[in-house]
């Protein structure tokens, strides 16, 4: 038997939903639709029907439902669709928010626990917006001794240093929102600017803690980003390229992993310590120096270093994938698409007719986003683990692993990929 409480009233319910329905359509009407019409207005519009569709016309949508998918194809080809929702920002926060609730599941099994359960009906899947209401309803506290110009600024640009990270990524044969000619010179520029910015944050914060965990994010990125660099030279020599795009294509027939295994684990390696996952997590060892870094970070100022922090992660994952696992190649597991959509008519019998817009992807595109997605979540699965498993390193352990036997590993790395291509075994002219 159900139980009302005495203060609620069925009036009152309603009125609250008719209020919430009112601000949103008029948010919609107001701001939504011209947001949309302004948009259309930067969009290469399609042929229809030999007419060419206008902006004025487009919204005709709505009682035209066969123009829904022109529209939408033309909006996917644009540079804003690519950097906001694929495959750059957009695509990269989704992975990296199911990233969040995965690894803290994954934990709570490894450790006995039950992990996030109740916000969502299924194993706490409504956990992470929960956290995120929390996260911006919160008041965001700075000290008073802080330098607030840089302190405001360090969660932003840890943001958008990791975005440009993803930006650089192919996810598909033509879908990558910046497809440089040195696409992999562009990401050690990129890598680079991580660690100025932790230190940024630490040292504009005036706190000891934030400073210990800064010096620290700084030696371990800067011991940990040469052998990062050197162990990818070798896939550079092999391919010829400097394009990530090209050198994803490259592996076609076989990974690179196969004749570079001790490059993949150089790599490996040296990601877990830029990433600052266990067990090399002294920046922010949180049973020696509070939280590192982030210490005086609080509400949606921490909550934009986790944004950037697991985009970061899947930026890595994915550049691994593409070194290393072959990117969007592998074998055909999606089906093809029918050259006609086949309808049954009542009286008619088979009605055959010709969809415009579709399919909005190729089926070779929509393989290589399956590839490239089953390959990333296995790397971020692999990075996720030793969270689980390890304890954290020593401080001179750490330095002693990044500086003598990690760049010395990438050496032998390169050797073998310049004995590889000397020998005329791979390469261009090679007999693979």
């Amino acid at each position: 038997m159900s139980v009302i409480a005495p203060n609620f009233k069925l009036s009152e319910f309603i009125k609250s939903i008719l209020d919430n329905a009112f601000w949103i359509l008029l948010i919609l009407a107001l701001i939504g639709i011209p947001a949309v019409q302004v948009i259309l207005f930067y969009i290469e519009m399609p042929v229809i029907n030999g007419e060419l569709l206008t902006p004025f016309l487009a919204l005709t949508w709505i009682a035209d439902p066969s123009r829904t998918l022109p529209i939408i194809k033309a909006f996917m080809t644009t540079d804003l669709f690519r950097i906001a929702a694929f495959p750059g920002f957009g695509f990269a926060a989704l992975l990296a928010a199911g990233t969040i609730f995965v690894e803290r599941k994954m934990l709570a099994k490894l450790q006995l626990r039950v992990g996030p359960f109740y916000c969502g009906k299924i194993e706490g899947i409504l956990q992470l917006m929960g956290d995120g209401l929390k996260l911006i309803s919160k008041e965001i506290i700075i000290p008073a001794k802080a330098d607030k110009p840089i302190f405001w600024a360090a969660p932003v640009l840890f943001v958008a240093t990791a975005a440009a990270f993803v930006a650089l990524i192919p996810v598909a044969p033509g879908w990558v929102v910046a497809d440089l000619d040195v696409g992999l010179l562009a990401v050690f520029a990129i890598i680079g600017f991580f660690p100025i910015i932790t230190i940024l944050s630490a040292w504009a914060a005036n706190s000891k803690f934030p400073f210990i965990g800064g010096i620290r994010a700084l030696f371990q990125m800067v011991s940990f980003e040469i052998p990062l660099i050197l162990s990818l030279l070798g896939a550079v020599i092999l391919t010829g390229t400097l394009n990530l795009s090209e050198i994803a294509a490259s592996q076609s027939s076989f990974p690179w992993i196969i004749f570079l295994p001790i490059g993949a684990i150089v790599f490996f390696v040296t990601m877990l310590a830029e990433l600052e996952r266990i067990p090399f997590d002294l920046p922010e060892a949180e049973s020696e120096i509070v939280a590192g870094w982030l210490t005086e970070l609080s509400g949606m100022m921490y909550g934009l270093v986790q944004l950037g922090t697991y985009l970061k992660l899947y930026a890595f994952a994915a550049l691994f994938v593409v070194i290393f696992l072959g990117g969007f190649n592998g074998p055909m597991l999606w089906p093809p698409f029918p050259e006609e959509i086949i309808t049954e008519g009542i009286e008619l019998g088979p009605v055959t007719a010709q969809i415009p817009g579709l399919p909005v992807f190729s089926q070779e595109v929509l393989n290589g986003i399956l590839m490239f997605v089953l390959k990333t979540v296995g790397v971020i699965f692999f990075i996720l683990l030793p969270r689980g498993v390890f304890p954290r390193i020593r401080v001179d352990l750490l330095l002693d692993l990044g500086w003598k036997k990690l760049i010395g590993l990438a050496f032998v790395n390169i050797f073998i990929a310049l004995g590889l291509l000397y020998a005329g075994i791979l390469g261009p002219g090679g007999i693979i």
